[in-house]
């Protein structure tokens, strides 16, 4: 349940739902999951998005991975995700997931794959997200301020 002021709009409200849903989504990715409850959140992505049908053998963190959010090998049935992506909102984290799970269905990024994504409400916010990060690593960085 969430109490707002009566005098708010509902696109304010609306506003106001979301910034305090990311937040929570965002204290509770900080949590750091571990290999067995990233294997766990996996499970329940593919029940309520895949139908069940995506089953991977193996779903890990892994440190060498700096150019890619995850990746997927079919015929291992095995998940790896970037450290990198720990500590960023969980709905990012869940987006890769669910990403990488539509690979053990549908190998490349035809229509067929993208469709296995659409019942994800939060694709393109997650997507938007992580490209957001990717431009700014590539910002050249700006000498520390100094106090006078």
């Amino acid at each position: 349940m969430v109490l707002i002021p009566a005098r708010m709009s509902d696109a304010e409200e609306q506003r106001w739902v979301t910034v305090m849903l990311d937040k929570l989504a965002a204290q509770e990715s900080r949590r750091m999951l571990g290999d067995a409850e990233l294997a766990e959140r996996a499970g329940r992505l593919s029940e309520q998005y895949l139908d069940g049908r995506a089953r991977p053998d193996s779903v890990r963190w892994v440190t060498n991975q700096n150019t890619r959010w995850g990746s997927c090998t079919p015929a291992e049935g095995s998940i790896r995700l970037s450290h990198r992506l720990q500590g960023m909102p969980e709905y990012v984290v869940d987006y890769v997931l669910l990403h990488e799970l539509a690979h053990l269905l549908v190998p490349g990024h035809g229509p067929a794959f993208w469709q296995l994504l659409e019942s994800y409400p939060r694709t393109e916010r997650a997507r938007g997200y992580l490209e957001g990060v990717v431009a700014a690593e590539r910002l050249p960085h700006l000498p520390a301020a100094r106090s006078e």
